[in-house]
């Protein structure tokens, strides 16, 4: 009796461990890779990494994002704080400019989930009409110790051909 007990508790272990080790790969295997460009080790006796991941404005192309964070390779929640630096890597026109939300909360333009709860990291894009700047604001969505983790990156357009297009832009009621 007792040894038929100790073989069902082995089986269940065998399936739970089976189950662990697919869900461990599945989450390795979805991981957007394309995007990364680096990924630096935090050490021999942690899984967790800093990533440097891409994005490229959807709306705005000639601007692109490098965004910082940490991931767990084997963790369900990632830590909140991210760090994001944006440039100007391409032309931008005066109609990539009205396609975008000039309103002062912006429109998010990526979105990536740092936990299998609610959790996720935000870029969002605000257009600042009196400095003529495109703001990119990374935020975390969870509360941790009663902050939010935020970053924020600049891409001023001064200097840029659109400069003195945006005034007959931003004269349209929106």
């Amino acid at each position: 009796m007792l040894k038929k007990f100790f073989r069902r508790v082995i089986q269940v272990l065998v399936i739970v461990a089976i189950v662990v080790a697919l869900i461990f790969t599945a989450m390795y295997f979805l991981t957007d890779r394309e995007n990364q460009v680096g990924d630096v080790s935090l050490g021999v006796l942690t899984s967790r990494d800093i990533k440097i991941e891409k994005m490229v404005d959807p709306k705005i192309p000639g601007v692109t994002c490098y965004i910082a964070h940490v991931k767990g390779n084997f963790d369900f929640v990632d830590p909140s704080n991210s760090s994001i630096s944006c440039r100007q890597t391409g032309p931008i026109n005066i109609e990539h400019m009205q396609s975008i939300d000039l309103s002062d909360h912006g429109e998010i333009v990526f979105k990536k989930s740092k936990s299998i709860f609610l959790k996720a990291m935000k870029i969002r894009r605000i257009f600042d009409k009196n400095s003529k700047t495109l703001l990119y604001l990374s935020y975390s969505t969870t509360e941790i110790d009663g902050n939010y983790e935020h970053s924020l990156s600049t891409v001023p357009l001064y200097g840029n051909p659109v400069w003195d297009e945006l005034d007959s832009l931003m004269a349209l009621p929106q």
